[in-house]
């Protein structure tokens, strides 16, 4: 069943996806940061932010599977 929380946890797993594959969208030099074209920073920045939608997928994850085996009375694990 599609739920509110599982959307926002597709949007965090794709958005990292979505952000990598729109290569025109970081395709330049400039803005540089501290000597680093921008294609280049851009790419790391989203290591890390890929990580942190990564863990809060995960969390709410957690916290789906614990509301939806509270409603069944705790009978799936």
């Amino acid at each position: 069943m599609v739920t509110p929380m599982r959307v926002v946890i597709a949007v965090c797993l794709i958005a990292p996806f979505v952000a990598m594959l729109w290569v025109g969208s970081y395709a330049k030099t400039d803005p540089a940061f501290i000597g680093i074209p921008f294609f280049y920073w851009y790419q790391m920045a989203w290591v890390l932010i890929s990580t942190a939608l990564t863990m809060i997928a995960y969390k709410l994850w957690q916290r789906d599977q614990r509301a939806r085996s509270a409603t069944k009375g705790g009978a799936s694990q």
